[in-house]
């Protein structure tokens, strides 16, 4: 889990923009929600991970290619957080053309985190 970029707008928008790659946007996501991979018992730590997420996803799941796990993390998002997007960073959406689940995806994680940094009173 080491390595990882620092949560900052820059980085949400080479998400975006997909210049981080999907593995370093999974694993963002996933230090963010709590897991912490323990390579001495070569297993994953979730004593940080909130209950709900741990009962349904005891290792951490890979958000681009599951659909459940991206519909939690929706659900996740506090209401006055949904459109963070749009509202703080200014992002007008993919065109019809780029409306694919790999990037929509990308969008929603994006998103989370940016509802993170809120939550952390990171955003002013």
């Amino acid at each position: 889990m080491d390595n990882l970029p620092p949560l900052t707008t820059e980085t949400l928008w080479d998400i975006l923009n997909e210049k981080l790659d999907d593995d370093t946007v999974n694993r963002l996501v996933w230090h963010y929600l709590g897991y912490r991979y323990d390579p001495t018992q070569d297993s994953w730590d979730i004593s940080a991970v909130e209950p709900t997420w741990a009962a349904k996803f005891p290792t951490p799941p890979n958000f681009i290619d599951s659909r459940p796990a991206t519909v939690q993390l929706t659900r996740s998002i506090p209401k006055a957080n949904k459109q963070l997007l749009k509202d703080y960073l200014g992002f007008k959406g993919y065109s019809v053309d780029q409306l694919v689940p790999r990037l929509t995806r990308r969008a929603t994680m994006t998103n989370w985190l940016l509802s993170e940094m809120q939550q952390q009173g990171q955003l002013t």
